[in-house]
């Protein structure tokens, strides 16, 4: 067991991480003179995903500098390693921009505002996160046509929601910390910060956020045909197992599924291993999912209890090394599916109880990762085309606060706590550093742009 520090040692030690890196250095960004250029890093990510699904991702990035950063995750990766970072590691969540934040429903039902995509979960800097996060609401800001002024309160209202709150959970007992969470009610301080308008659209979201779960996704994506139920075909989105492996038996493919799912509920605690072998296998689907994740091998799978009133729809997802593995040292889970677990259940306040993973071997014969987990469980997120300035910088304290607790849950929250210390020079240095991450992204951008008008990398949009 681990020896574990007095709360004077990590004063100590986070005091000691702000000597030899200064909080100002953390607000520095210039681009290396061997930086990677950045439509080679998406190429070397294509090589393993699907190869008709490519163009889709490359299509989705290419709306706006906003969802090229979404999909570059890997890009912003090497960037992160270069700079100037403090020895404080944390549980990172790898691609905490503000997309990747929303509502769910925890396992008691209550709706819950977190984190939501673990894909690149990991260990590293607890700032990693931290920046990631400022970047992106620097320019989520610019794509909505805010000027510095207002990105930049957005910012500061973000990092300076995560200093504060860490300082708070520093003093804290180490229990209290990990039951803390920001449910519904919680929300209500943050809602009566906004205009009626913006509140009404909060009140919808929130409202369709509760009725998305099983019965509604069973509802839109599946039809009987024949007395038979099955998920509908709308390819490239959504691709039956039948027409993804075609020519394959029925028979075989049936049979494969069912040893995936057993091997599936093998991962699962023994009193949800016995709630999952209450449903049994109709069907299954590949399904295109998110904006960076377009390409990885991404499956929703139909499961039913008693009858037709009863649907279960998980999601399958594969996993590959996370982007910050080659900057952040070896994952200490040999299987990727399993690590992307382990971080979403030690980062969240409450995660589903259908998390799982398995390892599944194609007909190229490669065996790959994935995890599991619900398809549609009361998610929700927020409408970011709608925010404005005054929404945003509400917004920024909600994903501020979110992350200063999924940080506190696995790291060393009294040393973050003396590292960011009273005064705002952290706030400080996440602005000067998102407003010049966001020009680096918008020049990427353009690379991007341009190479899919030299046809270097092919592009479909609409889907």
């Amino acid at each position: 067991m681990a020896e574990i520090a007095t709360a004077g040692e990590s004063d100590a030690a986070g005091k000691g991480s702000r000597r030899r890196t200064p909080r100002s250095s953390l607000g520095t960004w210039e681009a290396a003179s061997d930086r990677a250029k950045p439509v080679e890093t998406l190429k070397r990510q294509n090589k393993t995903r699907v190869a008709e699904l490519v163009p889709i991702r490359h299509g989705r990035m290419s709306a706006s500098a906003f969802t090229f950063y979404r999909g570059g995750a890997g890009i912003m990766a090497a960037d992160l390693a270069a700079a100037p970072s403090t020895d404080l590691v944390v549980q990172l969540c790898g691609d905490a921009h503000l997309s990747n934040f929303g509502i769910f429903a925890a396992p008691d039902r209550r709706l819950i505002f977190d984190i939501n995509d673990f894909d690149e979960t990991h260990r590293g800097p607890f700032e990693w996160d931290v920046k990631r996060l400022a970047a992106s609401f620097a320019i989520g800001g610019r794509d909505l046509g805010f000027n510095e002024r207002d990105r930049r309160a957005a910012v500061m209202e973000t990092v300076g929601e995560y200093r504060r709150e860490m300082r708070r959970l520093a003093t804290m007992r180490t229990i209290d910390v990990w039951y803390e969470r920001l449910d519904v009610e919680a929300l209500e301080r943050y809602r009566s910060k906004v205009k009626a308008k913006a509140a009404k659209n909060y009140d919808r979201n929130l409202a369709k956020a509760e009725s998305k779960n099983s019965l509604r996704a069973f509802a839109k994506l599946t039809r009987s045909d024949d007395g038979e139920l099955r998920i509908n075909s709308d390819p490239p989105l959504i691709t039956p197992v039948e027409e993804v492996f075609e020519g394959e038996k029925p028979d075989a493919l049936l049979a494969s599924f069912l040893e995936l799912l057993d091997q599936y509920r093998k991962t699962l605690g023994r009193e949800v291993r016995h709630l999952a072998e209450g449903y049994r296998y109709v069907h299954a689907a590949r399904k295109v999912v998110g904006v960076g994740s377009v390409g990885t091998r991404a499956w929703i799978v139909l499961l039913l209890g008693r009858d037709s009133g009863d649907p279960l729809f998980l999601q399958v997802k594969e996993a590959e090394a996370s982007v910050l593995e080659g900057f952040a040292g070896k994952s200490r889970f040999k299987q990727q599916g399993r690590r992307v677990v382990e971080g979403q259940r030690l980062m969240q306040a409450a995660s589903d109880i259908f998390l799982g993973w398995l390892t599944g071997t194609g007909p190229d014969g490669v065996a790959r990762d994935f995890y599991v987990r619900q398809l549609w469980d009361g998610k929700g997120s927020a409408e970011i085309e709608k925010m404005t300035p005054a929404t945003m910088r509400v917004y920024g304290r909600l994903c501020g606060w979110t992350l200063a607790h999924a940080h506190a849950r696995s790291g060393d929250r009294i040393a973050i706590a003396s590292y960011l210390g009273k005064g705002k020079a952290f706030e400080r240095a996440m602005c000067d550093f998102a407003e010049a991450y966001a020009e680096q992204n918008e020049g990427d951008f353009k690379e991007f742009e341009a190479a899919i008008e030299k046809g270097r990398l092919k592009a479909v949009t609409g889907l």
